[in-house]
């Protein structure tokens, strides 16, 4: 048994206090991460990642530029996401490329603004032994000039994909450190990839509602105290500040 603020819980309690505490850290994990359902390609269930384009080059075919390099490395953990990392695990996107032959490229995540397309060879993704690997062919328009030239001067050298998740892709551990790590085993559905400038961060409370939807009535409670508003009144600010409060709260169980 441990002591907390002067009680005593038992083993049992405490076992139940310990699974109540990460339940909410992984609401509030997925919240994290850098994602905006605002923008998102396929709404709230999408999820958007940035990591740091790897291995870029810029180089021409006759007149046309061909941008290649990494939109994701595996097995290297990420910056800190609120309260955890994050890491690609090998092989996270060989089903999807299989299964979805209709990817697109974007800039920065504006579908307005298209770059490539997997369909008509624009954009080539493949995956191996380094990560997801990608060919862009983009186009003579100002946005396709536009992207070259800022890539090629290194003012943008994020790559973000927005994707779906599959039912068992993610698995969450705390390492030998106490951090808290998220591994993608396996991802759903690719939907597309886009240079970014910035990552992509959430600024309502619409995927967290999205979330909570299927989160135990409990958790709804707590992260939103009048429950899951579906009216999408909940106030952005308020839910952050119920959020941070938590986690403070669950860093003090040493879970």
């Amino acid at each position: 048994m441990k002591l907390r603020a002067g009680r005593v819980l038992s083993r049992a309690n405490e076992t139940k206090l310990q699974a109540a505490a990460q339940a909410i850290l992984d609401v509030l994990a997925q919240v994290g991460e850098e994602e905006n359902s605002r923008d998102a390609p396929n709404g709230p269930s999408a999820e958007l990642h940035t990591y740091e384009m790897t291995g870029v080059e810029v180089r021409a075919e006759g007149d046309q530029p061909v941008i290649t390099g990494y939109a994701a490395v595996f097995n290297r953990r990420s910056v800190m996401l609120w309260d955890f990392q994050e890491e690609i695990l090998t092989g996270a996107f060989a089903s999807t490329l299989k299964r979805n032959p209709d990817i697109r490229a974007l800039w920065q995540h504006d579908t307005a603004q298209v770059l490539g397309r997997t369909t008509n060879q624009t954009l080539r993704l493949w995956e191996d032994e380094t990560g997801l690997g990608f060919e862009l062919r983009p186009p003579a328009t100002q946005v396709g000039r536009d992207a070259v030239v800022l890539i090629e001067r290194g003012d943008v050298n994020q790559m973000s994909f927005g994707f779906s998740m599959a039912p068992e892709g993610a698995k969450w551990f705390t390492d030998d450190t106490g951090i808290l790590v998220r591994q993608l085993i396996e991802v759903d559905n690719l939907m597309e990839v886009s240079p970014v400038t910035f990552p992509a961060y959430l600024d309502t409370t619409a995927y967290l509602r999205s979330i909570l939807r299927n989160a135990p009535d409990w958790v709804q409670r707590a992260l939103l105290p009048n429950g899951v508003d579906h009216s999408g009144t909940d106030d952005s600010e308020a839910a952050r500040a119920r959020m941070d409060l938590l986690l403070r709260r669950l860093r003090l169980l040493s879970i």
